[in-house]
């Protein structure tokens, strides 16, 4: 079985100041049967989502979770938990026979089990009621069904090495306790007869004897030494009849687990990381256990914790491969969420979660291919961001961000990207439409994260021509190569095929909270060198990248580089950011050609 749904009414963040609504969760959030990748901007609901399954099926380390007033939104009286589990198997359903509920009719039909939590507040009075199970407001669950439905959970920042080392309790101890090794099994296990023998042969040597009785030699009766000098003042203090007992510790299996300790074989003084993936192997025990009918569900905060890029790719690479578990996770990792399927990802944002599977997006299954083989570390920055540019290539990348300072500094927007948590995201002139449509949902809600998409028109304002001799042959220069001539277009076709342009790119990306912004004159380059108030500089720059040119005609000089894509765009507007940077003397007008990218960056910003 697994955890397909899971609401929540008034719970953390989820809720509407009060109000309660049977009818409608404030979080009703589907999940996978595999892995689940909760991931958000922080303070987006991905601690209150995993604290919200652990409230209700408590966890197998029976660490004390409790409601606190803290656990209620706002001004809410009560909050509400139901979580839906499918795909049950005779022998899991058999432990919830009486609190089953049925998907489907006749033969075809499958067992499903809701469970319910509800607490609620009378001024600072917290009244819990009890978990239920079962159709409609369910039934009481019993205590040994509660023990088939906890969880396995790893906590943030978790302290690996204090984890598991030997002492009273140890989570070590617990989880080797619930073992098929050791459940069950109690005195009469193996290891305490070894340990009653271990004991046997401790007593022998503080008696100056080896294994078989045979007397040690003199340099190693110094045990016996020992214990005859604390005999001596035993008899002395308390009875002349009594003497001393030393052993190790009482020989039975829970304290002879609490001295296990689990290493890495020939690692010594090893680091947190490692000790961190240690930690993960033990605790992960509890999914696999043969022979166990319960709930296999794991839910780890922040996977990263302590782990360098290289071991969290190692360590999702291996969970992801995991069969007939579930495993619930929260990051904010850029390689995590670039190394995980975009499918099994959950976006937490404005107070609910929106996962990215198939049935969800407007995304296409070819989509989902083409996503998964380019959604890089960089790219998959745009996750934990609250408003995203999405570009066309490095020119726009290094240019809108020293724009936006600009413009903070001139009063133009109230705030940067940095300060807005805005992301730039260059995918390239063919990705734009899939990576825009990962936000767009098939029903409602909507996301809440505002997002431009900056694309050229590309229309060109000159034509490449060939030269002809006379006689109607190519002209062709000394190496054998063509020679072209570069002529302006009909400036009032160019104006048709823009504006048919401009709709088409509308269109395509103006849906939900995605807008376009269109360079309405060809490309960034050409719309700079037309702009009132970068175009001097933009020329200045351009002369000096491209010393060797002829500039006699600015503009055909440009058209033809951008035509033959030989113009420096990269080194050109790295320079003109760096100008932004140190410049306060530059004034943009409502006209100006490069408005676009204002506009875009405006609405991201939400500004």
């Amino acid at each position: 079985m697994y955890l397909q749904n899971i609401k929540i009414w008034n719970f953390r963040k989820f809720g509407t100041d009060g109000t309660y609504d049977p009818a409608k969760p404030n979080l009703d959030l589907k999940l996978t049967q595999g892995l689940n990748l909760l991931i958000g901007e922080n303070d987006s609901g991905k601690t209150a989502i995993m604290d919200a399954i652990k409230l209700v099926l408590k966890t197998h380390s029976y660490e004390w979770i409790k409601v606190e007033i803290e656990d209620f939104n706002k001004n809410s009286n009560k909050f509400r938990i139901e979580l839906h589990f499918e795909n049950l198997s005779d022998d899991e359903a058999k432990h919830f026979t009486e609190w089953l509920s049925w998907k489907g009719e006749g033969a075809m039909a499958e067992p499903t089990l809701k469970i319910i939590f509800e607490a609620k507040r009378i001024e600072n009075k917290i009244i819990s009621s009890d978990v239920k199970a079962g159709p409609n407001e369910g039934n009481m669950l019993t205590q040994e069904a509660k023990e088939f439905l906890k969880i396995t959970y790893l906590k943030p920042l978790r302290d690996a090495k204090n984890e598991l080392i030997p002492k009273k309790n140890s989570r070590l101890s617990q989880i080797f306790q619930e073992h098929d090794a050791f459940k069950g099994q109690g005195d009469t296990h193996l290891l305490v007869e070894l340990f009653k023998q271990f004991n046997v042969d401790i007593k022998k040597y503080f008696e100056g004897k080896d294994k078989t009785d045979r007397i040690l030699p003199d340099n190693q009766q110094k045990g016996k030494k020992l214990k005859s000098e604390i005999d001596k003042y035993l008899k002395s203090f308390y009875d002349k009849s009594k003497e001393t007992d030393i052993k190790v510790v009482e020989a039975n299996l829970k304290n002879i687990l609490e001295k296990l300790e689990l290493l890495v074989k020939d690692e010594h003084n090893i680091g947190l990381g490692t000790l961190n993936r240690l930690f993960m192997a033990s605790e992960l025990l509890h999914l696999n256990k043969e022979n166990y009918d319960g709930l296999r569900l794991g839910l780890i905060e922040e996977l990263e914790a302590h782990l360098h890029p290289q071991a969290q790719m190692q360590v999702i690479e291996s969970l992801q491969e995991q069969e007939n578990i579930q495993l619930i996770l929260t990051t904010h990792s850029p390689n995590l969420a670039s190394k995980v399927k975009l499918e099994n990802i959950i976006l937490c944002n404005n107070n609910n979660s929106f996962p990215l599977g198939i049935n969800y997006t407007k995304l296409d299954r070819a989509d989902y291919i083409f996503l998964e083989r380019f959604l890089d570390t960089t790219k998959s920055n745009l996750f934990f961001a609250k408003g995203l540019i999405l570009v066309e290539g490095w020119s726009e990348e290094l240019l809108i961000p020293a724009l936006a300072k600009f413009l903070k500094r001139k009063n133009i927007i109230e705030k940067d990207l940095t300060e807005a948590g805005v992301s730039v995201i260059n995918v390239g002139n063919t990705a734009l439409h899939n990576y825009s449509r990962i936000f767009l949902r098939n029903e409602v809600p909507y996301m809440d994260l505002q997002i431009s998409v900056i694309t050229d028109t590309d229309i060109r304002f000159y034509k490449k021509i060939p030269m002809q001799n006379s006689d109607g042959s190519l002209v062709k220069d000394s190496n054998g190569k063509v020679v072209y001539n570069y002529e302006k277009e009909n400036i009032r076709e160019v104006a048709v095929s823009v504006r048919e342009k401009m709709t088409n790119i509308s269109t395509k990306f103006n849906e939900q909270t995605v807008r376009s912004f269109p360079a309405k004159y060809w490309t960034l380059e050409f719309s700079l060198n037309k702009s009132n108030a970068l175009g001097e500089i933009f020329r200045e720059i351009t002369k000096e990248v491209h010393s060797g040119s002829d500039w006699t005609d600015f503009e055909k000089e440009l058209s033809k580089k951008l035509i033959n894509r030989t113009l420096d765009k990269v080194e050109i507007s790295y320079r003109l950011a760096e100008k932004l940077d140190n410049t306060n003397d530059i004034n943009f007008n409502e006209n100006d050609t490069i408005n676009y990218l204002i506009n875009a960056i405006k609405y991201a910003c939400n500004c």
